[in-house]
């Protein structure tokens, strides 16, 4: 059916509410209900359709993000498996800076690590090891994380479709070579004016984080956009998200690399 007429028209009427969304700031109802029950590949359709059209806009691209990394997050959303979407120039603020009022729709906070690669990674099937040698150095974040769709109502087609729920992202910190820290054993604590609101680890994120920028890597050579030397990856969560509210200020400490933080305007 994903070929079908019937399958493209839902997947371009998807990404038409998606984009409207973004556009109004009125998130949307489930995407899901448009496309074909549970096909993956329909919902990386829509978020390709998106990704396109931003581009020919003049969006720059810097990188991916993984979702659902975590298992604590998979439980919330009650998905079973990572997605990715695009990183690009405008969702990425400095640290200590504020979410802009009314930026991200549905606003909620998980704190990560990211990779900044100074490699290509053009392999197929790439290893631990090749991802090892890629990543030039990481450092700690907090990606806000938003929805178009009504009440965060999402299941993964959803959140595939909408770019990886993608709203904006933080860096912070010191940034460290990987030799420097063990990224398994990094513990992370998220607070909210003094009162922790998250915790977790790099086990967490698939084990590893770099087991989860290996499955990204061979999925972006899959869909013919490899990732390149400067791109950052957001590798996924460390713990629970947290929902935000006009005002807050957030900070994530992750052990080994330091802190970071990010405001929320009212």
């Amino acid at each position: 059916m994903a070929g079908s007429s019937e399958a493209r028209d839902g997947i371009d009427a998807a990404a038409r509410a998606i984009r409207e969304a973004y556009r109004t700031g009125v998130s949307c109802p489930p995407v899901r209900e448009l496309l074909p029950a549970k096909d993956l590949s329909a919902a990386y359709a829509v978020q390709e359709i998106n990704t396109t059209l931003w581009l020919a806009e003049g969006r720059r691209p810097v990188g991916r993000k993984i979702g659902l990394t975590s298992k604590a997050v998979q439980k919330q959303l009650g998905v079973d498996q990572p997605d990715f979407g695009m990183l690009y120039a405008d969702m990425c603020l400095g640290d200590g800076d504020a979410v802009p009022a009314g930026a991200v729709l549905q606003p909620k906070a998980e704190a990560e690590i990211a990779l900044v690669l100074d490699r290509d990674l053009t392999q197929e099937c790439p290893t631990f090891a090749e991802i090892l040698r890629a990543v030039g150095y990481v450092l700690p974040a907090i990606e806000i994380v938003g929805s178009r769709i009504a009440n965060w109502q999402i299941d993964i087609v959803d959140t595939i479709a909408d770019n990886a729920s993608s709203g904006m992202f933080v860096l912070g910190g010191r940034a460290r070579r990987l030799d420097d820290i063990d990224l398994t054993a990094c513990a992370m604590t998220m607070y909210r004016a003094d009162q922790t609101i998250s915790s977790g680890g790099g086990r967490a994120c698939l084990g590893h984080p770099l087991n989860a920028a290996v499955w990204l890597a061979g999925k972006m050579v899959e869909i013919g956009r490899p990732l390149l030397a400067g791109d950052i990856i957001m590798s996924g969560a460390l713990g629970p998200m947290v929902s935000m509210e006009p005002g807050d200020m957030v900070e994530a400490s992750i052990e080994g690399l330091g802190s970071v933080f990010v405001g929320f305007e009212r």
